[in-house]
């Protein structure tokens, strides 16, 4: 459970990065053996330490999916160089401190939390969780058998099959088609020792960064790191790669599945990471999702709990999606709520009302050391710049309304549709023509 919240931090963070608040000092960086170290000093007791590797699932092809994962969570479930799993989780427990990772679509992120005081002891089993995991063959086979698992339950959920079916539709042969939890066919073959190979290439100084966030001197950051980095190798340079999602065209494509309701997901374009398009993108979308609730459930019926949200990683796209019994009233009603965003805009109202909202939000979630730590990870990793979690005040106050739908319009165009549910409730020429389908007019009962 610790591992799927530390995702959901993740996963928040790349779509909506964050500001870092209350601080009691500013927040600095510095180059150790090569390795970019972030630090912000927190103004409280706790020392939260995240390592992360950059790549995810540009690191591994589509059958070896679910290999980083599990090399995670055996830095901390199979033992060490020198504590078998038990003995590891007792001297953690003893001081209250916890150790744990996750694998994403575009990193991954090794963590520290402690209180200050206990920094001394945790650190150096931290260290050898990365350094020097002993991958014992047992512990390895029974966290695999729960992937699996995990895996075969997600299968049965419709919302996670149809979120599969839309990534892999439209980014086949492309990275984000694969799964960082990987399928019952990949994780099923994987062994200790590959995967401990595999942890090993990509534990390198080249694909590193270091965020700390707690009251720790200077020279005590510097001289502990140094001693870690001292023994992991440089590595082969490497660049995470940024890639658009542009499709030519709309396309549909239908799957028989014998839900309660029928699925549909939308899949469209966004702005790169670091590109002047991007946080206008983020407001609009947020408003987007707003005025696609009203218009599917509160004013049509058409859905419980229509969703819209940016994903905001080095491949960025949109998603749209809608469990309903009337797929062929929603399109019509989606594509023209599209049509007239385009043409009439969003309003001033909308813009500052989402602007007070958005970063509200920021300042809630930033209450934590975790949370300013993984806004650290997530800007310097997928924009380049960890400094954009400062600044996010000041850039978003920037955005004007003229950017909002100038923005809207550039990217939210051909929508790659994908469905699951009764093949006869659907149309997919409504989905896929370019003109936009007329809503159907309400039947009046006699």
């Amino acid at each position: 459970m610790k591992k799927i919240i530390q995702s959901a931090v993740c996963i928040i963070a790349m779509v909506a990065p964050f500001c870092v608040c209350g601080q009691q000092s500013e927040a600095y960086d510095m180059t150790i053996n090569g390795v970019k170290v972030i630090v912000q000093p927190s103004g409280n007791e706790i020392v939260v330490v995240q390592t992360v590797i950059k790549g995810g699932v540009q690191n591994y092809t589509a059958a070896k999916a679910g290999i980083e994962n599990l090399a995670i969570t055996a830095l901390t479930e199979c033992g060490t160089g020198k504590d078998d799993k038990n003995s590891f989780k007792d001297k953690l427990d003893k001081v209250s401190a916890q150790v744990s990772g996750f694998s994403d679509m575009d990193y991954a992120s090794f963590s520290l939390n402690c209180i200050k005081s206990d920094f001394e002891t945790v650190w150096p089993l931290y260290t050898d969780a990365l350094l020097s995991p002993k991958f014992d063959a047992k512990e390895f086979d029974r966290i695999k058998n729960d992937a699996v698992n995990f895996i075969r339950a997600n299968e049965s959920s419709p919302d996670n099959a149809i979120n599969k079916m839309a990534k892999q539709t439209a980014f086949e042969g492309k990275n984000y088609s694969k799964d960082p939890q990987g399928s019952v066919a990949s994780v099923s073959k994987l062994t200790a020792a590959e995967t401990k190979k595999y942890w090993q290439s990509i534990l390198t100084r080249s694909r590193m960064v270091i965020v700390v966030v707690g009251d720790l001197d200077k020279a005590v950051i510097e001289k502990k790191v140094k001693e870690f980095l001292s023994k992991v190798p440089a590595g082969a340079p490497f660049v995470l790669k940024k890639e658009s999602y542009n499709p030519p065209a709309n396309t549909f494509k239908p799957q028989e599945r014998e839900n309660a309701t029928n699925y549909v997901r939308g899949i469209a374009s966004g702005p790169l990471p670091g590109t002047p398009d991007y946080n206008a993108f983020v407001i609009a979308m947020r408003i987007f999702a707003t005025r696609h609730f009203i218009e599917i459930r509160t004013k049509n019926g058409l859905s419980y709990a229509p969703q819209s949200w940016f994903s905001g990683g080095t491949t960025p796209y949109v998603n749209i999606s809608v469990t309903t019994t009337d797929p062929d009233k929603y399109i019509a009603v989606a594509r023209n709520l599209i049509d007239k965003i385009k043409q009439e805009g969003f309003t001033e109202t909308e813009l500052k009302n989402e602007k007070t909202g958005y970063l509200t939000g920021i300042y809630y979630r930033q209450e934590t050391n975790d949370a300013q730590a993984a806004a650290y990870a997530s800007n310097e990793v997928i924009h380049g710049n960890w400094k954009r979690s400062i600044k996010i005040q000041n850039d978003i106050k920037d955005v004007s309304l003229a950017q909002l739908d100038a923005a809207f319009k550039k990217y939210i165009n051909n929508i790659t549709w994908v469905y699951q549910g009764d093949p006869k409730k659907v149309t997919p020429a409504l989905y896929t023509q370019k003109q936009t389908p007329k809503v159907p007019e309400e039947k009046k009962g006699f």
